[in-house]
């Protein structure tokens, strides 16, 4: 599928999906939502890719809406808001379910919806000059793309209602400190480095990475039991699969393993 507004590459088992609209700071409007949610499904479904990554192109990741398309449609912008977070909650929705690692790799501003997009990483890894800001307040509005969810998961209740009170801007080592950021790498060190660690868990176990990703999810609504019967079944389905033999008699024979997602 051809895009005009995201650039996507497959490489050793890595989806890369690039916001591609620098000149606007890789702001959403119904374009990018409406293809960033595509090539989503699209890795999603490919068994050949084992890990996806989400950066942007330029100096930012992603400024959040375009404020610019809410101004000019100001008639209807209540039908722009929802076609537009139709879009972005299905691509949170859908990385969040993604059975295999999802990195968001956050090369520079990430604001608003940018930020509540970059939320929904199972990993996320920063620039050294990355910003994180909600920056919903400053335009009247309340926050979307996950974060009211997210953020108090992260970082409490008290420290998600500072962000969006006051719009305070943290940066990578602050965002990192705080719980939002997992790891920080020098801007010159940033690209290559970030290929590395999805290189890395594209080569992983992909099916057990998928069975923990959805246990972690599962356990803020399950009690004790149901959430320690929902491991064993887990595990036992683990224990079948073809990566699982491979890593038993590996590390039972002391050699060294690859894992096939299989």
């Amino acid at each position: 599928m051809g895009y005009e507004t995201i650039r996507c590459e497959k490489k050793d088992g890595v989806a890369t999906i690039t916001l591609h609209r620098p000149e606007a700071y890789n702001a959403l409007n119904l374009a990018l939502g409406r293809e960033l949610f595509h090539a989503t499904l699209e890795a999603d479904e490919d068994r050949d890719t084992r890990c996806i990554v989400v950066t942007g192109a330029g100096k930012a990741f992603c400024a959040g809406g375009d404020v610019k398309d809410f101004y000019e449609n100001a008639d209807r912008v209540g039908v722009v808001i929802k076609e537009l977070t139709t879009y972005l909650h299905g691509t949170v929705s859908r990385l969040a379910r993604a059975p295999k690692p999802v990195v968001m790799a956050v090369n520079g501003i990430a604001a608003g919806g940018g930020m509540s997009l970059a939320l929904a990483g199972d990993l996320v890894v920063a620039a050294e000059s990355a910003k994180f800001t909600m920056a919903y307040s400053k335009i009247a509005a309340s926050p979307d793309g996950s974060s009211s969810y997210f953020l108090p998961r992260l970082i409490g209740l008290r420290r998600a209602l500072e962000l969006h009170y006051t719009n305070r801007t943290l940066t990578a080592r602050e965002a990192m400190d705080w719980g939002l950021v997992n790891r920080v790498y020098p801007d010159a060190e940033f690209a290559a480095s970030a290929a590395a660690l999805a290189r890395e868990l594209s080569q992983g176990p992909t099916l057990a990475f998928g069975r923990a990703k959805l246990l972690f999810h599962q356990s803020t609504q399950e009690s004790i039991e149901t959430q320690m019967e929902l491991e064993a079944q887990a595990i036992a389905q683990s224990g079948r699969t073809e990566d699982f033999r491979n890593g038993v008699a590996a590390f039972a024979k002391k050699q060294p393993v690859s894992f096939h997602g299989r």
